[in-house]
Order: C-alpha cells, then structure tokens, then sequence
C-alpha cells in the first residue's frame, strides 16, 4: 500500500509505516531498472540504494521498492532476507563480518571471535552501545587463503589475529 507525496519538484514514494523514499534514490532504482530485463533482477540493486542512504533497510522501505520496480513485496522481502550484507536492522556506523566457513573455523576462527567479542563488549548480532560497531557472522568473504577472514565495512582483513584487532578498529571511528 503505496502513497505518492507531492514535494515541490519530486514525488516521493512512501508506505503506510512513514518510510519515504528519497527522490535522488527513487531516481537510482529506476536508472537501475533500465540496466535489466526482468524487474526483479534490480532488486538487490535497489535494497542497496535504500541500504546507503538508511544505513538498513526498514520494513516501510520494502512495498515502497516493490512500487517503484513493479514487484510484489514479498519479493523484495525475499531478496532482503536472503543476502546477509542486507540489513533488516538497524546496524552501526562499522558493521564487521567475521568469517565462520570451513576455512576460517580451521584457521583460528574462534579465538577471532572471542577476541573481538571481548574487546567491543558484545556478542554476534549486537551493537556497541555508542552505535560504533555492530558485529555479525557471515558464511564466506571469499578470503580463504587469508583465513580467518573478517571484514569492516567493505574493506577485507586477513588473516587476523586476536592481537590485531584493537589496531584494526582504531581506524574506525
């Protein structure tokens, strides 16, 4: 259930829950929407525009990006709920991924693990209290020959080593 508001130059795309899509987003997806046949391929394209300027993707955004792609809701719900770097939650400034694959578990994936979440004060699926960082597992970063793997935002450490960690966040602010 989509409503248009009218703004002074641009018509925004909003739902019942008050999530408005921003006009220069609006206008990304459907640049996005001319690069694909099927209206559905655009669409972790578009979650990653909302994703950019929101910092997640809120429920409110989900019929919206339906509406402006031409998809049923329960799409879109379906390509947010199956990529991992789509966040249905709010998430920190940083997010870290720790790689728990085969590979990063054999190279030292728990001591990582206890390390960080000893030094950020948090469990898997938590944020720092100050919103700095959230953490979370992910299956694979594709660095299994750096194992263990992590990454913080989009860049890609490994291996990591527990004695690492508070100069890797240092840079982080």
């Amino acid at each position: 259930m989509s409503n248009q508001h009218n703004t002074t130059t641009e018509t925004i795309a909003s739902d019942g829950d008050g999530f408005a899509l921003h006009p220069d987003d609006r206008k990304a997806i459907e640049q996005e929407l001319e690069h694909f046949e099927q209206p559905q391929a655009a669409c972790i394209e578009a979650l990653k525009i909302v994703q950019r300027r929101e910092g997640w993707v809120p429920d409110g955004a989900i019929p919206v990006i339906g509406d402006v792609l031409g998809v049923g809701p329960a799409s879109v719900e379906g390509v947010a709920t199956f990529y991992s770097l789509i966040f249905r939650q709010p998430v920190g400034r940083h997010v870290i991924l720790v790689c728990d694959s085969s590979s990063c578990f054999l190279t030292g994936f728990e001591p990582l693990r206890d390390a960080l979440v000893e030094h950020l004060g948090i469990g898997f699926g938590q944020t720092t209290p100050d919103d700095r960082f959230t953490l979370l597992p992910v299956c694979c970063l594709g660095a299994c020959d750096g194992g263990p793997a992590m990454m913080i935002d989009e860049d890609t450490y490994g291996p990591v080593l527990p004695d690492d960690i508070a100069g890797l966040l240092e840079d982080y602010s």
